[in-house]
Order: C-alpha cells, then structure tokens, then sequence
C-alpha cells in the first residue's frame, strides 16, 4: 500500500474514535444532567374568581402517590401542569432510587384522560412488564414502575 492510503486509513481511524469518545461524553452528560424536555408555551387563561371549591368528579384521580420504593408515602396532588419524576431537583417528587434517571418520566393530562411518558430514561418506565415507548393512558391504580420505585394515580 501507498503511504497516501496508510495516512488516509489512519485519519479515518481517529476520525472515528473522536466520534466514539464524544457520543459516550454526551450520554454520560445527559444521564448526569438530565434532558432538556420540550415546553410548549399556552396561552393564559382568564378565569373568573371563584369563591366554592370544586370536588373532583367521582373516579377521577386527585393525586400522585409512591406506594412502594425508598419514598414510599410521598404525593403530589395532581393539576393540569405535567408532573416530573426523577433525581433531578426540578422534579415534583425526588426519588431517592438509584436506577432512576435525573429526569425520568412525566404524568401529563390532556384534560379527559391522564397519560405517563418516558423521558429518555436509562433502566426505563414500566405498565406492568411492558416498557413504556410512547406516552399511554393510564387510570386510578394502575402501577408505573421507575427503578425500584411503583407508583400510581389515587383518589
């Protein structure tokens, strides 16, 4: 072979291993840091004030809560903001499990149905047995699994 072709080969050999060594630099700063999660501005909405306080209809859940896991016991009463579970200190519940992710899953609401979404998160979320891909409805009782931790919707 040709010096060219050598000094050509070894190029793209490090040009490689550069590429390598960065994509593992960016996941170990994500897993440390967290993601970014995508917010979408909403218009403000006008309410007038409103002196009753409204009950939840029946069967509707009222709070997040941690039924098994090293922060057993602790809630997060629900509202229309999305809730965040993780590590990180901008989540709603810190979870002190340490096959959570920083910032490992969202509940959000769409106003008639509540839903449970992955966050990109290492060891992943469960509905079951079944890792979670894609947000996917959930109702009361129904238990989500992140890292050792189970939690669920409750009245």
């Amino acid at each position: 072979m040709s010096e060219l072709t050598l000094t050509l080969i070894k190029l793209g050999f490090l040009a490689v291993l550069w590429l390598f060594v960065l994509s593992a630099v960016s996941v170990i700063r994500s897993d440390i840091f967290g993601t970014k999660a995508p917010s979408t501005p909403r218009p403000a909405k006008q309410k007038a004030p409103s002196t009753k306080t409204r009950k939840a209809p029946r069967g509707v859940p009222t709070k997040l809560q941690v039924v098994s896991g090293p922060n057993t016991g602790q809630s997060v009463p629900l509202s229309d903001k999305p809730i965040l579970l993780g590590r990180g200190t901008d989540a709603a519940i810190r979870l002190d499990d340490d096959y959570v992710s920083t910032r490992h899953a969202r509940f959000a609401t769409n106003g008639e149905q509540w839903f449970v979404e992955d966050l990109g998160s290492t060891n992943g979320t469960y509905l079951g047995s079944q890792r979670i891909t894609t947000p996917i409805p959930i109702g009361l009782g129904i238990q989500v699994r992140l890292g050792k931790t189970i939690v669920e919707l409750q009245k």
